[in-house]
């Protein structure tokens, strides 16, 4: 199919005046994203490279999208607005209308909450130009909406700059799935008849699959091509599909898409792929919902086993082998039906976390929770011997540390009672020396206290931590801090963070750290995410805020 024979059934509004013919279209999609969308345009028009077609694509909004549009494309010539005649409710229909209608050579594709960097078209069009790949792809950075932190995604694929013969080459870029990191060759999706599955979510992932296994060649730049902004933390009616992880439907589109997936790489001669596929699966897609299990209830807990049990018995084993054990023994817990345990490991991911029990089988080897798994499967899953819980330097020996009640005590203190589980029996019986350690601003504020036996591989303590006693420095801290729990044994320290009840009311105090030069609002509450740490927050006021502060930070790259 050709440019011109192109069906152009959304109602169109060209710009006013008829430009040049573009080298590259550029696709911004949007829904009900009036206040972003300039954004996304003008990081466009400001585009170092000028010859762009630039195609807004409405799927059918319902707030002032279609009056932000207009007024873009009547501010610029080179902007055209489609809009659906009815919502489709995803990404792939706007973007496929948008493809009918693009005129130029290179296609590229921009959602309205993102940006594309200065040089992005110069950069991705001239790797275009020094060789005849089917499609050349960047670095994506990421922006954290609440915190301003920025990272980029995949690093470790987009290291080094290259041209990859073919997917077979390089199979770990499967986990780079995105369409917007990408400049298409349009002939390269005609000839294919590669397009955006439409009527699903997770569209980028088979579209992004189809496309590497059908090109010849394309090449990796390390340059960033992409702004990807990020909010975690949304409302649930606003957040992006990606963030609407509590939704067992999106579980549901999830495993669907990866179903696709399986099907195209099988009739397409490229099954070879499929334990890379599975083990993309397994450590990028199953360890998003893995992360929020500890704040799940139980009806979403065997709602999410029922439709993902069936697909993970259908992966590679290959690909369960590569992961880490602690995700390994999340993985089972679920295939084996034991939820409320799965959410107890699940706090451990990726933060060195020892379960509560472990359990010695008849051949010595110790599995983790309180019984020997009946299945081979499950003992090879949940055999601990690789962490040697039970043995191993001191300092680096696996504890689980739990606040089992916390309340406000006088002044900017609070009360823990604490429980250390040592399933690895490291520690000797009889009261162990403890501390609990916080470093707010540079400064180290360390609590000793200590832990008594309970039963076996149990202790419990309890301690005061007065905040006010932190060491801030005179020009404040505006930051977060997680407590530790340091224990001691024969002049050797073990360090483990500290896991607080997933809910309970923040509790706050102002703090006149340094005679009242210093004021600062302090929040305890639990980690928003992930394990569910103990989380302090510090918020300079008064003048800290207003002075002192912004002073330091004019001051700060002097004096380096």
């Amino acid at each position: 199919m050709s440019p011109h024979d192109r069906p152009t059934s959304p109602h169109v509004v060209h710009a006013a005046t008829a430009p040049g013919a573009p080298d590259v279209t550029v696709t911004v999609i949007v829904h009900d994203d009036a206040a972003r969308l300039p954004r996304a345009v003008d990081s466009l028009r400001r585009q170092s490279h000028r010859g762009i077609e630039i195609v807004i694509s409405d799927d059918h909004s319902t707030d002032d999208t279609p009056r932000v549009a207009r007024q873009l494309a009547a501010a610029d010539d080179r902007i055209t607005v489609l809009r659906l005649p009815e919502n489709s409710g995803g990404c792939s229909a706007p973007r496929n209308r948008a493809l009918d209608v693009a005129r130029a050579p290179f296609l590229m594709f921009l959602d309205s909450d993102d940006e594309l960097p200065p040089h992005a078209v110069q950069t991705l069009l001239a790797a275009h130009r020094e060789r005849p790949v089917d499609f050349v792809m960047g670095a994506v950075e990421r922006v954290r909406v609440d915190t301003g932190r920025v990272s980029t995604w995949m690093p470790h694929l987009v290291a080094e700059r290259r041209t990859v013969p073919g997917i077979e080459a390089e199979p770990r870029l499967l986990f780079e799935h995105l369409a917007t990191s990408k400049m298409y060759r349009a002939e390269f999706l005609d000839r294919n008849r590669l397009r955006f599955p439409e009527g699903i979510h997770y569209e980028d992932q088979l579209f992004s699959a189809q496309a590497y296994c059908l090109a010849r060649e394309f090449t990796v730049l390390t340059d960033i091509v992409y702004r990807w902004y990020i909010a975690p933390h949304a409302a649930a009616d606003t957040a992006s599909i990606s963030n609407q992880r509590h939704l067992l439907g999106n579980v549901r589109d999830r495993i669907h898409v990866g179903r696709l997936i399986d099907d195209f790489l099988r009739e397409s001669g490229h099954a070879a792929l499929r334990p890379e596929k599975d083990y993309k699966f397994l450590k990028h897609d199953f360890r998003m919902y893995a992360g929020d299990l500890p704040y799940r209830d139980d009806a979403w807990l065997a709602g999410f086993a029922d439709l993902v049990n069936p697909y993970l018995a259908t992966l590679a084993p290959a690909a369960y082998a590569r992961l880490p054990r602690a995700e390994r023994v999340v993985l089972q817990l679920v295939r084996d039906g034991r939820l409320a345990e799965a959410r107890v490991a699940a706090r451990g991911l990726g933060q060195g976390v020892a379960p509560r029990t472990v359990t010695a089988g008849p051949d010595g080897r110790l599995y983790w929770g309180d019984r020997v798994p009946a299945t081979a499967t499950g003992r090879r899953e949940l055999d601990l011997d690789d962490q040697r819980v039970d043995a191993g330097p001191f300092p680096s020996a696996l504890f689980r540390h739990e606040i089992l009640d916390l309340k406000a005590a006088p002044g900017a203190a609070v009360d823990l009672v604490v429980r250390t589980h040592d399933p690895g029996l490291r520690l000797p019986v009889g009261p162990q020396a403890a501390a609990l350690a916080v470093a707010p601003g540079g400064g180290r504020l360390e609590v000793p206290f200590r832990i008594d036996p309970v039963r076996p591989g149990v202790f419990e303590g309890r301690v005061r931590l007065d905040l006010a006693a932190a060491p801030l420095p005179l020009h404040g801290f505006p930051g977060v801090r997680h407590p530790v729990l340091v224990l001691a044994q024969r002049g050797l320290r073990n360090t483990g963070l500290l896991l607080a009840p997933l809910g309970f009311p923040p509790l706050r105090a102002r703090v006149d750290y340094r005679h009242g030069l210093a004021p600062h609002l302090v929040t305890v509450e639990p980690e928003p995410r992930g394990a569910g740490r103990l989380q302090i927050r510090w918020d300079p006021v008064g003048l800290t805020a207003r002075v002192t502060r912004p002073l330091a930070e004019r001051v700060a790259p002097l004096l380096r």
